[in-house]
């Protein structure tokens, strides 16, 4: 699968200042169920960072809330993904059994409005012995599955064909290679991925500061494009999507394949305690 998407190409916005999340936290990741049209939303619940207490959103496209659920002890919602089976099943990936704030495995789990589910009542899955800070993101185009993860603190990926990692076969992997290239400035956070063909999108950027980062520079959020086959960067771009919002915290990143092809890009704004949330998306060139 050689199809990219060119950073270059100008983002066009999608959902602008929604307020429609069940919690008045920002967005941490985001992922698409193509078929039926929702969108999954993580945020942490207010004061669950080091526990690792979870929000999931189910919205529809145009962002409104059609429901939620809690995880107890799951992570961070650094990334998560979405699969449906052949049966029409859909499956949630995301980190789970927290160990200081962050996932030290991932899992997959159906969506119950309503429901909270700890980390005991799901099978964590821990692929890569010895790891830290698993995040998972599902390309549906390809099959795959990728887990981000740090070994020795040093973050990394390893791809697995999806079919062959459910059934529990870690040994076997598509591609292994380093996060590099995210930011100019390597202190810069990270802020989410999506895998998508052989071609893996990073995220990175600080919200809006009026010494470090001032909204009048538009902000230092950039896009970069990983080739899994090589390991290298193939491209990386400033962008200033959304650069109006205020506060303008970078959080997440998902593809969308309907109507068509789209790299999308999650941003947090609004005041502590009331915050929003904007995507922004760059179309196939």
């Amino acid at each position: 699968m050689e199809d990219r998407f060119d950073l270059s190409v100008p983002s066009e916005r999608w959902l602008w200042k929604r307020d429609t999340l069940k919690e008045p936290t920002i967005l941490q990741s985001f992922a698409f169920d193509e078929v039926a049209e929702h969108l999954y939303v993580l945020q942490l619940t207010p004061g669950g960072s080091a526990a690792g207490d979870l929000c999931l959103n189910r919205l529809d496209h145009r962002g409104d809330r059609l429901g939620h659920m809690y995880l107890r002890g799951f992570g961070h919602g650094v990334s998560m993904g979405v699969q449906r089976t052949t049966d029409g099943i859909v499956w949630i990936w995301t980190e789970a059994d927290a160990r200081n704030g962050y996932g030290s495995g991932v899992t997959r789990f159906r969506f119950f409005h309503g429901a909270t589910r700890e980390t005991g009542d799901v099978h964590v899955r821990h692929p890569i012995p010895g790891s830290t800070g698993n995040q998972p993101s599902i390309c549906q185009a390809t099959g795959r599955i990728a887990v981000r993860h740090r070994m020795n603190g040093v973050p990394r990926y390893r791809i697995y064909d999806l079919d062959t990692f459910v059934a529990g076969d870690y040994t076997t992997h598509v591609a292994d290679l380093a996060q590099t290239g995210t930011h100019p400035d390597p202190t810069v956070p990270f802020q989410g991925y999506a895998l998508h063909g052989d071609h893996l999108y990073q995220l990175a950027g600080t919200p809006y500061d009026p010494e470090t980062n001032p909204p009048a520079g538009r902000g230092d959020t950039h896009v970069s494009c990983l080739d899994i086959r090589t390991g290298e960067v193939v491209q990386r771009r400033r962008t200033e999507a959304g650069y109006s919002l205020d506060h303008r915290e970078p959080e997440g990143m998902a593809v969308c394949r309907t109507p068509q092809a789209r790299l999308c890009m999650g941003f947090a704004s609004g005041a502590v305690g009331a915050r929003k949330f904007s995507v922004y998306y760059k179309p196939r060139a």
